[in-house]
């Protein structure tokens, strides 16, 4: 899937574009739908699926050292209160790198996402003045394909590593879509 038809896929989804314009008008700085959101969308769509479904967390990820977590888990709360078909799930990136064995800080929210376990988890989704961006540090083919595959910063360490491949048995996404296939690469 090129980026622009992944795009023009969006677009042309209400609900999908709906969660967009919720995300777009909060006052995040740096704020995406990111995560298993985008992926699981896109595995919806290549298992002939509706692209959104309600058992996805909708994860909306931004980068702002004024937030406090507890402030995080407000606007989370907040969220789901005013949106409760959705499961929200709000992650403030500036403290995420703790979650992560030998993981410096993370300098923005995209920094964060490369930095993510899986290439197929890697990947975002924002609404910005009308228009959509991407961001994709590994592409989508791979997604598209079903393939999960470490993350450059993932491979760099034996604990990550560990973390990874606990992480790929625990979400057994191969239950819901048999076609996935785990590299270790």
């Amino acid at each position: 899937m090129i980026d622009s038809d992944f795009l023009e896929v969006v677009k042309a989804d209400q609900k999908m574009m709906h969660i967009l314009k919720i995300i777009e008008d909060l006052p995040l700085k740096d704020s995406w739908l990111a995560a298993g959101a985008i992926r699981n969308y896109i595995w919806n769509l290549y298992s002939g699926l509706p692209g959104f479904d309600s058992e996805t967390d909708l994860d909306v990820v931004f980068y702002d050292p004024d937030i406090s977590y507890d402030q995080t888990l407000t606007i989370q709360e907040t969220l789901k209160q005013s949106y409760p078909s959705y499961l929200w799930e709000v992650k403030n990136q500036v403290y995420m790198h703790r979650h992560n064995p030998e993981t410096s800080p993370y300098r923005s929210t995209r920094d964060a996402i490369r930095k993510y376990p899986e290439t197929a988890t890697a990947v975002a989704l924002r609404k910005v003045d009308n228009r959509l961006e991407l961001f994709a540090p590994y592409g989508l083919e791979a997604i598209c394909r079903f393939e999960i595959h470490p993350t450059p910063h993932y491979k760099a360490s034996s604990k990550r590593m560990t973390v990874y491949q606990e992480r790929v048995t625990k979400k057994n996404w191969q239950q819901r879509w048999p076609q996935i296939r785990v590299f270790n690469d």
